[in-house]
């Protein structure tokens, strides 16, 4: 008997039984938590390799980093160097050279050292590696001269990088070559669950790399024919395993989940291992994240990346700038909600429901061009619109009053939305915010400038602001989400002051 096979422990009794055609498993088919083991996932990190690997490379890193430092001071103080004379580590001080390999051990597991892709690809290795001690040498140094200057001496602890990287390679590579010899005595028999184009890839890159230490004895069809490589169906994975002394299984994405998990159960009173390969759906491993929804594993295939920093960046300028635009210009506020009120009859600001980001309703501030009541009247206008598509807007429209025609026409009855813009319901630049009604008109595709926050000012008003077409101003609006930067933030901002100062607003 191997010793792998002594290894195995017998698996609890499964019972299984039917019912109006659903299986029901009994819990006993899965491992119960004894409390150790809840411990041990608590304080231990989840290796990304083996775990004899995991433990070997870990001990291996933290040894010989924790040699490196008393080796270099050493070899400094004897060689008699100017400035050698203060100790790197007094006799006492044990810790720092447990901090050292700590540090350089826990960001060396942060970057997947110790994953196994990498100990088979040298070239990256080397260049993560470089990574980890020259960011772990840099954190070090840093941390502890601006605690104490006098605790380190830096140039003791810039020679132990070149040492340090040395030996965490040296031990990668022996491990690599001993990996090698291991997989060509220890070959593992794998049984293929499915068939297929994927079966016969996976069984060629078995095959045909050493490194994986398998040899592919034949696959498991879900039902005939039965011939060449096909060794049987899935109701014959015990005979089969037992015939060509099968140590694995591993199971395709594409077999039918009930003859999957008949499959599974059958290995598993065999005493095999048993691998999934899990639905792709042709995404790319490296986007691969795996996390639990409550009980659930979830795989996740993709994520778009987000320009976190950029979009830090963007809301402390919607911050600053519309804080201080507010208090520069509140003279001028103050002045206008005087006239309007002197102007006609009503509240100084209108307040009215506005679609922003992913379709949320926010309170829009303006301050009031129309007479009171002005809400009522849109809908006896709608034949009067002059724009195309869901936008409305009336070159002359008569409910706008004398003082509202000239806040209009430089946009000074937008001012007050530099207090939503410090609320975060809209930025200084992005798409106009559309009223409620405009918005359910919307097409499907229309509801994309929802994506981005909503803006005083935008690309549609400094470039075709009279443009009648509701399409153009939705091409600009989508040119802005896809071409967004800071950048070109600052140059829409700019060119608004011009496109303000000609009054050409209606």
């Amino acid at each position: 008997m191997l010793p792998h096979e002594i290894r195995r422990k017998k698996p609890q009794s499964v019972a299984v039984r039917y019912w109006n055609g659903n299986e029901v498993v009994h819990p006993q088919e899965f491992p119960r938590d004894n409390g150790l083991q809840s411990l041990a996932k608590a304080v231990l990190p989840t290796p990304t390799a083996t775990r004899d690997r995991l433990i070997g490379l870990v001990c291996f890193d933290f040894l010989c980093i924790s040699l490196t430092l008393p080796a270099v001071q050493s070899v400094f103080v004897r060689a008699a160097l100017p400035f050698s004379g203060r100790a790197i580590v007094s006799p006492s001080s044990i810790g720092f050279v447990f901090l050292q390999a700590v540090l350089l051990t826990l960001l060396a597991y942060t970057e997947g050292l110790y994953r196994a892709e990498l100990t088979w690809s040298p070239p990256e290795q080397k260049v993560v590696l470089g990574k980890v001690v020259g960011l772990g040498t840099i954190l070090l140094g840093v941390g502890l001269y601006l605690l104490n200057p006098k605790l380190v001496q830096l140039t003791l602890l810039i020679a132990t990088a070149p040492l340090n990287y040395a030996a965490m390679l040296t031990g990668r590579e022996v491990q690599r070559r001993t990996a090698i010899r291991n997989c060509a005595r220890s070959t593992r028999n794998v049984l293929i669950v499915g068939s297929g184009t994927l079966a016969y890839e996976l069984a060629s890159a078995l095959d045909n790399n050493p490194r994986y230490g398998r040899s592919v004895r034949g696959f498991l069809a879900e039902k005939g024919p039965i011939g060449s490589d096909v060794r049987g169906t899935i109701n014959d994975l015990a005979a089969v395993a037992r015939a060509e002394f099968v140590d694995e299984i591993i199971v395709l994405d594409s077999v039918d989940p009930f003859l999957a998990r008949a499959a599974i159960r059958e290995a598993k009173r065999n005493h095999l291992d048993i691998k999934v390969v899990p639905a792709l759906f042709g995404s790319r491993r490296n986007d691969m994240a795996l996390a639990e929804l409550g009980d659930v594993p979830v795989l996740t295939l993709h994520e778009e990346p987000i320009p976190a920093g950029r979009l830090l960046l963007k809301r402390m300028m919607d911050f600053v700038g519309g804080a201080t635009a507010l208090i520069l210009a509140s003279p001028v506020l103050w002045t206008i909600a005087l006239m309007i009120k002197l102007d006609s009859p009503g509240p100084v600001f209108y307040v009215a429901p506005r679609i922003g980001r992913k379709g949320r309703r926010f309170r829009c501030y303006k301050f009031r061009t129309m007479v009171n009541g002005a809400n009522t009247m849109k809908d006896d206008l709608r034949q009067r619109n002059q724009r195309a598509g869901p936008f409305f807007k009336i070159a002359e429209d008569p409910r706008v009053t004398r003082l509202g025609r000239i806040l209009r026409r430089y946009s000074l009855d937008e001012l007050p939305q530099l207090w939503n813009v410090l609320l975060g319901d809209m930025s200084l630049v992005g798409p106009r915010p559309h009223p409620v009604d405009d918005y359910a008109q919307y097409d499907l595709d229309h509801r994309r400038r929802l994506d981005v926050t909503p803006g005083i000012t935008g690309l549609w008003q400094v470039t075709a602001r009279r443009d009648p077409s509701f399409e153009r101003n939705m091409a600009l609006d989508l040119e802005y989400i896809e071409k967004w930067s800071l950048w070109l933030d600052l140059r829409i901002l700019w060119q608004t002051f011009s496109v303000v100062l000609r009054g050409t607003g209606v």
